[in-house]
C-alpha cells in the first residue's frame, strides 16, 4: 500500500483527502500535517475529525512526517506548498499539489523541486474537467480568431482565489490551442468604461456565491452562434479520488513535473 501524507489535514479538503485514503484499498495514510500551534497537534486524525480513531497523530514535524511518506498531498497555500516541495526534494517523496494561486516565482520554486522528486500539480483533480482541459484546446485550435473565448467560474463564497485554478488551467488549454501563452492574452478584470474587447484575448469572469463546489464554462462565442463547454461539480470527494489516483501514479514516476492529462493518460 502507498504511504500518503496529508498536509493542511484540518481544512475541508485535507479531511476529505483523510477519509478517502482511509476507505481507499490501495492506499494508507501515513501522517497528517498542521502548522505549529493549531488545536489539532498531538491529536488522533480520525477523533479530531469527530470519527474513529485512525492510529495518526496529528503532526506540525512536516520534514519527519514528509520523509516517511512515499507522497504527499498538498491543498494548502502557494507559500506553504513551496516549503513543502523544498522538504519533499529533500526527503525523495512524491508531491501531489492542488494548491492554485501561485505566482511566477512560486511555480518557479516548485520547478527546481521537480528536478529531483515526481511533482504532479493539477488546478482540478476530476477526470471530467481534465477531459474539459483537453476538447477546450481542440476546440481553440480548430476555430479561427473569429471566435472569442470566454471563461466563467463560480465557487462557493469563501474561496480565496479568483480567477479559479481550474479556469486558468482552462484558458492556458485554450491559449495553447491557438499558439500563444496565456499571460500575453488573458483578460482577468473589466471594470468601467474599457473599450471594445481586444481580438484574441481570452476573458475570465469569477461568480462567488453560497456552497457551489465549482462550475466551470468556457465559451466561443463567434458570429451568429455559440459554443459552450460546461463542467458541474456536485462533490468535493472527487477532487481527493483524483488526488489519490495522481498519488498512487506519481509513487513510481521519475522526477519531473506532471499534471492530470499525463496521470489519466489523456496527452
Amino acid at each position: 500500500m502507498v504511504g500518503i501524507a496529508v498536509a493542511g489535514g484540518s481544512g475541508r479538503m485535507g479531511q476529505m483527502l483523510i477519509r478517502e485514503i482511509a476507505d481507499h484499498a490501495d492506499a494508507r495514510l501515513s501522517a497528517v500535517i498542521e502548522r505549529a500551534g493549531h488545536d489539532w497537534i498531538g491529536q488522533d486524525a480520525g477523533t479530531a475529525m469527530g470519527g474513529a480513531a485512525l492510529g495518526v497523530a496529528v503532526t506540525d514535524e512536516a520534514d519527519t512526517a514528509i520523509a516517511g511518506a512515499d507522497v504527499l498531498i498538498d491543498f494548502t497555500s502557494p507559500q506553504a506548498t513551496v516549503g513543502f516541495a523544498d522538504l519533499a526534494a529533500k526527503a525523495g517523496t512524491a508531491h501531489v499539489i492542488g494548491t492554485t494561486g501561485f505566482e511566477a516565482a512560486h511555480l518557479q520554486a516548485i520547478a527546481k523541486a521537480a528536478e529531483k522528486i515526481a511533482i504532479v500539480r493539477a488546478g482540478n483533480m476530476s477526470l471530467g474537467v481534465n477531459l474539459l482541459t483537453m476538447l477546450t484546446r481542440q476546440v481553440a485550435a480548430a476555430l479561427g480568431e473569429s471566435f472569442d473565448i470566454e471563461i466563467v467560474e463560480t465557487h462557493h463564497n469563501r474561496k480565496v482565489d479568483a480567477p479559479s485554478g481550474t479556469a486558468l488551467m482552462l484558458g492556458e488549454a485554450a491559449a495553447e490551442g491557438r499558439g500563444h501563452r496565456l499571460e500575453d492574452i488573458a483578460d482577468r478584470a473589466r471594470d468601467g468604461i474599457t473599450g471594445a474587447r481586444k481580438p484574441g484575448d481570452i476573458g475570465f469572469a469569477a461568480l462567488r456565491g453560497g456552497d457551489v463546489v465549482g462550475e466551470h464554462d468556457v465559451i466561443f462565442a463567434g458570429p451568429g452562434e455559440r459554443i459552450v463547454l460546461r463542467h458541474i461539480a456536485d462533490d468535493r470527494s472527487l477532487f481527493a479520488k483524483g488526488a489519490i489516483r495522481a498519488a498512487l501514479w506519481a509513487k513510481d514516476q521519475s522526477a519531473g513535473e506532471y499534471d492530470m492529462l499525463d496521470v489519466l493518460e489523456l496527452r
